[in-house]
């Protein structure tokens, strides 16, 4: 009796002692140079706000479904796999937003997995992908697929719901991006016939736009030069991407009668209190961090001004060739990391 007594003793107390699983997420950090005094934990479904202390750390827990979450600063967003029963803890630095976003902590794996994938995406897929011609194209998206997979391969420690996901996701890649690329030759097409009016007719113009380099700059003070407009703004991903094709542009043609101008519509979007000066001095620092070459212009009036309203423009980035005597040669040129556009300037004897 003594030992039955002793044993169920030790059972009360394991039972006891046992902890309950969690039915909710602990999320924790610090954000370095932080964008806002709060934090969003987002899906289509699922919102969820949480506080940044002044000394950028933040704590909070979260009921969750599994899956696939984005954690926004305000400014940029990274992905974040999400678990009832995680603990996780998540270090960024806002200047270095996904090189620097790495996660510890109980679930850690699957986060970080996601956060390297963002990274791998970053240089898996050439600007001008959809402007190859169909064979090349397959090539590139074949190569592209297997560097996906053995990505995945290497991080089969990941949770198997993500896992499963990500495989799948995979394994319709190629058909996916098949479609998108039929989809935008049809779209090619029919913007071409968007714009064909503007083709030989004289460009609208801009006046006295803000040069970087000091003093304003006009359309009419580029006479007798070729010039190719980039009309972009710093909070634009795809417009950032095009950057150093445009640097490698102005260098092989720095000889040639062409002056490659860049645009920005920045509006304040992006910036603290959607600020136009704050958004001036963004575009200012990108410039200069970037080494960016060219005329680099600040539009008068955004998205409002008579150049980009003149020519429609409702996305950017977007690129636009005139002619010496200022008339459209294309109002929908082909981007800097486009071969096409090598193609386009040799075609006008450039």
């Amino acid at each position: 009796m003594k030992k039955l007594f002793i044993l169920s003793c030790v059972f009360a107390i394991a039972f006891a002692c046992k902890e309950e699983p969690k039915n909710y997420v602990t999320l924790s950090g610090k954000i370095t140079n932080k964008n806002s005094d709060s934090l969003m934990v987002r899906t289509r479904e699922y919102s969820k706000t949480i506080k940044v202390n002044k000394d950028g750390t933040f704590k909070d827990t979260l009921k969750v479904e599994t899956g696939e979450y984005f954690l926004y600063d305000g400014n940029e967003a990274t992905n974040v796999f999400l678990k009832n029963g995680y603990d996780l803890n998540v270090t960024l630095d806002t200047k270095e937003f996904d090189e620097s976003v790495t996660y510890t902590g109980n679930g850690a794996e699957s986060s970080n997995y996601l956060a390297k994938k963002a990274l791998l995406e970053e240089t898996l897929y050439p600007p001008s992908l959809l402007d190859f011609e169909e064979e090349k194209f397959e090539s590139e998206t074949t190569k592209i697929h297997n560097k996906l997979n053995a990505f995945l391969d290497e991080h089969k420690n990941i949770d198997s719901t993500l896992y499963s996901s990500q495989k799948k996701e995979i394994d319709g890649f190629k058909e996916g991006i098949l479609n998108v690329y039929k989809s935008n030759k049809k779209r090619e097409q029919e913007r071409a016939a968007q714009f064909a009016h503007f083709i030989g007719k004289p460009s609208p113009t801009f006046d006295n736009y803000e040069n970087y380099k000091g003093g304003t700059t006009s359309l009419s003070d580029l006479k007798g030069k070729f010039v190719y407009v980039d009309i972009w703004a710093t909070w634009c991903g795809p417009c950032k991407a095009e950057i150093p094709f445009l640097k490698e542009m102005e260098e092989k043609y720095h000889d040639k009668n062409i002056e490659f101008v860049s645009i920005s519509v920045d509006n304040g979007r992006g910036y603290k209190n959607k600020s136009v000066e704050a958004s001036k001095e963004g575009w200012k620092k990108m410039i200069a961090e970037k080494e960016m070459g060219g005329v680099q212009l600040f539009s008068d009036n955004a998205w409002k001004s008579d150049f980009v309203q003149g020519y429609k423009v409702q996305g950017i980035p977007r690129f636009i060739l005139i002619d010496p005597a200022g008339n459209v040669v294309n109002a929908d040129a082909p981007r800097p990391s486009s071969p096409k556009l090598i193609k386009l300037l040799n075609e006008n004897n450039i």
